[in-house]
C-alpha cells in the first residue's frame, strides 16, 4: 500500500517537531517545507513539563539530556510594599518539574534529525495553498502572524492585546544554587529560568508605555531589578536582550478540508505561566495518536474525520488553559484596590496543601 503524503509547512520548533513525530508513523511519508535560507536567531529559552520532555525523548531516540537543564523546585513570589512574599513552592524529590532548553540549540538538533531521517525538504516560500494540493494532509506551522491562516480560520478567532512587551535575555552569574522562579512584580511578572550552572534566562512582561519610556536604559533596569529580587550585589552580565508584543490569540476554526493549523497560529498565550510550547507539544502528541489510528486502518486522511477528531479533542483544553493563564495574569496585575486583599490571600496560600499538587499536575500534563 502506498504511503499517505503529509506536508508540514514551517521550520520553527513546532514544524520540525511535528515532522519528526509524524515520521515515526510507518504508513506516512512526511515532507517539510522550509525557508530557502534557514536562519537561527532565536536567542531565547523554552521550558517544558516532565511529561512533554518524555514525549520528546520517546520520539527522538538520540536526544541527549545535556541539551536540557532540569528543575525539581519552582519558587513563586509576590511583591508588596514591604517585601517579596514567597507564597508557593513546588517541589519534587524523584522526578523533575520542568526542563529548560535553548531554542537555537534544540532547533539545530531537530534540523539535523530531519536530515538524518532523510525527510524530504522542499525549500520554498508558500504563497498559495494550491501549490500543495498533491498532498493528502497539509499542516501549517507558520508562527502566529501568517496571512495564509485567514483562508482556513475565516477570521474567526479570539484576540486580546495585552498592551505589554515581553523582554527576554540571558544572564551570566556566580550563584552556587539558583532555582527556577516566578516573581509577580509591580512592573509585571518576571520569570527566571536556569539553563546551566552559571546562566539563566529571563522573561519580563512590561507595560508597553513603561517599556517605551525605559527602552534606552532597559539593560540597566533589568540588571538592577534582577539584583533586587535575588537579593545580591554580585555582578551580573545581561546579554541577548530581545522584545516582542504580547497577545492572546485563539483560533475558533482549526482546519479546513485537509489543511490544519498548528502551533502559535492556533493559540498564542501570555508567557506568565510558561505553557505556550507545552500546549503545542500536547497538540502534536494527540495529532500523532489520531493519524496513527486512521493510517493504520488504511483510511484516507484526505477524506477522513481525523482533523475533526483532533479539533474536538484539543480545543477544550486549549481554551481552558489559555483563559486560565489570562485569569492568572489578571489576578496578579497591579490594582491599588485589590492589592491589599491579594497580599492577605497569598500570605496564607501555602497552607492549602492540595493547591501545589493540583498546580503541579496541571502544569505537567494539562487537564487530561
Amino acid at each position: 500500500m502506498n504511503k499517505q503524503r503529509i506536508c508540514v509547512v514551517g521550520d520553527g520548533l513546532t514544524g520540525l517537531m511535528t515532522a519528526i513525530t509524524l515520521n515515526n508513523i510507518p504508513e506516512l511519508e512526511v515532507n517539510l517545507v522550509a525557508k530557502k535560507q534557514i536562519r537561527n536567531k532565536d536567542k531565547r529559552t523554552t521550558a517544558i513539563s516532565d511529561t512533554n520532555f518524555e514525549f520528546l525523548k520517546e520520539n527522538i531516540k538520540g536526544l541527549k539530556n545535556s541539551y536540557f537543564w532540569s528543575s525539581k523546585k519552582i519558587e513563586l513570589f509576590y511583591e508588596t510594599k514591604k517585601n517579596n512574599i514567597n507564597f508557593l513552592n513546588l517541589n519534587e524529590k524523584k522526578s523533575n518539574l520542568m526542563h529548560v532548553f535553548e531554542n537555537n540549540k534544540i532547533r539545530n538538533f531537530f534540523f539535523k534529525e530531519i536530515l538524518k531521517r532523510k525527510i524530504n525538504i522542499i525549500k520554498k516560500k508558500i504563497k498559495n495553498l494550491n501549490e500543495l494540493k498533491e498532498f493528502d494532509l497539509i499542516i501549517l506551522c507558520l508562527g502566529g502572524n501568517s496571512n495564509i491562516y485567514a483562508k482556513i480560520s475565516k477570521g474567526r478567532s479570539i484576540k486580546k492585546d495585552y498592551k505589554e512587551i515581553a523582554v527576554t535575555g540571558y544572564v551570566s552569574h556566580k550563584f552556587k544554587n539558583l532555582n527556577t522562579s516566578q516573581f509577580f512584580l509591580k512592573e509585571g511578572p518576571l520569570a527566571i529560568l536556569p539553563f546551566s550552572k552559571e546562566n539563566f534566562s529571563f522573561v519580563w512582561s512590561l507595560d508597553k508605555e513603561f517599556y517605551i519610556q525605559k527602552s534606552k536604559e532597559i539593560k540597566n533596569l533589568i540588571q538592577d531589578k534582577i539584583k533586587e529580587v535575588l537579593n545580591t550585589k554580585n555582578k551580573l552580565s545581561v546579554s541577548n536582550i530581545q522584545s516582542f508584543p504580547i497577545f492572546l490569540g485563539l483560533k475558533k476554526n482549526y482546519f479546513k478540508k485537509n489543511i490544519l493549523i498548528l502551533g502559535e497560529g492556533l493559540h498564542t498565550i501570555h508567557p506568565v505561566a510558561g505553557q505556550g510550547f507545552n500546549l503545542v507539544l500536547r497538540d502534536i502528541r494527540k495529532l500523532k495518536e489520531i493519524l496513527k489510528y486512521y493510517s493504520t486502518l488504511g483510511i484516507s486522511l484526505k477524506n477522513s474525520y481525523a482533523l475533526n477528531d483532533f479539533y474536538k479533542s484539543r480545543k477544550p483544553e486549549n481554551i481552558i488553559m489559555s483563559f486560565g493563564v489570562d485569569l492568572t495574569h489578571s489576578f496578579f496585575k497591579k490594582n491599588k484596590y485589590l492589592d491589599p486583599f491579594k497580599s492577605a490571600i497569598l500570605s496564607n496560600i501555602s497552607s492549602w496543601k492540595s493547591l501545589s499538587q493540583i498546580a503541579k499536575k496541571i502544569s505537567d500534563k494539562g487537564l487530561y
